[in-house]
């Protein structure tokens, strides 16, 4: 397993903030002393402005690097676009390795699915997995499907990819929730989920079943995962059901398609968001 991350990727925080450092400093630690899976560990380059800009408008490239928080959600840190391009560029490196063969997962801050062509919002400033599904298509000229888990609907993703040719978008998530999104299909290519609060386990996984069913009538070359873990019990900023071993099983779900799959992670605000992610990678892992 290729795990890309940096430690930079910590430097910021917000007192009190659900995204916080310790949801990636808590699964390294983890996953450096597991002995399940054999781990590689990469670090990312910064995303290049010409990946960045199929997904993002210049001027919200510019607006990163100004000095105003950008909503209630999402602060303005400095050193935040940096981190951002970072957080892309790990989403590429997980591209990289998933064309190659290798299973992979970025495990990066800030996540991005929220984020839209021009704005930025709910914890997100450059949508991560836009970036590397719009990259695998540019360089494969293949169709390119992403997959979003987080309980949260990727309104900034859909937004990005919206009646793109050869692309399609599949987000299940909880509604009512924030964003106050995703409450029918967009377009030609853009598939939504939607999911009531506290849902019964066996009832949530019978509609991730239908959107893997529905993913895989799309007969994609390669898929990218939004990984977000906040569908979890316990999770504290939604009100879901998902356990372990339902994130276990997504993974063995989508390594099933035996497909390049190049996974992002996203949200998940619990405590346990670091066996979550073990949990979800041994699936990946065919373990």
């Amino acid at each position: 397993m290729n795990i890309i991350t940096d430690p930079k990727c910590t430097s910021y925080d917000a007192p009190g903030h659900p995204e916080r450092p310790a949801r990636v400093c808590n699964t390294v630690t983890l996953l450096k002393s597991q002995t399940e899976l054999s781990i590689t560990w990469a670090s990312p380059a910064e995303a290049s402005e010409q990946a960045i800009l199929r997904a993002h408008t210049s001027r919200h490239i510019q607006r990163l690097e100004q000095p105003h928080d950008f909503d209630g959600d999402t602060a303005y840190h400095p050193g935040i676009a940096d981190r951002a391009r970072a957080a892309a560029g790990a989403a590429l490196a997980a591209l990289d390795f998933a064309l190659d063969g290798k299973p992979n997962f970025s495990l990066m801050r800030p996540p991005g699915h929220h984020a839209t062509s021009t704005q930025a919002m709910g914890f997100c400033y450059l949508n991560n997995i836009a970036i590397a599904a719009l990259e695998a298509q540019a360089r494969t000229g293949k169709h390119v499907a992403v997959f979003d888990f987080d309980v949260h609907h990727g309104n900034g993703t859909e937004e990005i990819l919206v009646n793109r040719p050869g692309m399609a978008f599949y987000s299940i998530h909880q509604s009512p929730c924030y964003p106050g999104t995703g409450l029918s299909n967009v377009g030609r290519n853009c598939f939504n989920y939607r999911v009531a609060p506290m849902t019964p386990r066996a009832d949530y996984r019978r509609v991730l079943q239908k959107a893997l069913d529905d993913l895989a009538d799309f007969a994609p070359d390669i898929i990218g995962v939004s990984a977000g873990f906040d569908a979890y019990a316990q999770d504290p900023i939604a009100q879901e059901t998902l356990e372990p071993e339902d994130f276990h099983w997504l993974g063995q779900q989508l390594r099933g398609f035996n497909l390049p799959l190049f996974n992002v992670l996203e949200g998940g605000y619990s405590d346990e968001l670091p066996q979550l992610i073990f949990a979800y990678l041994k699936g990946v892992a065919g373990k």
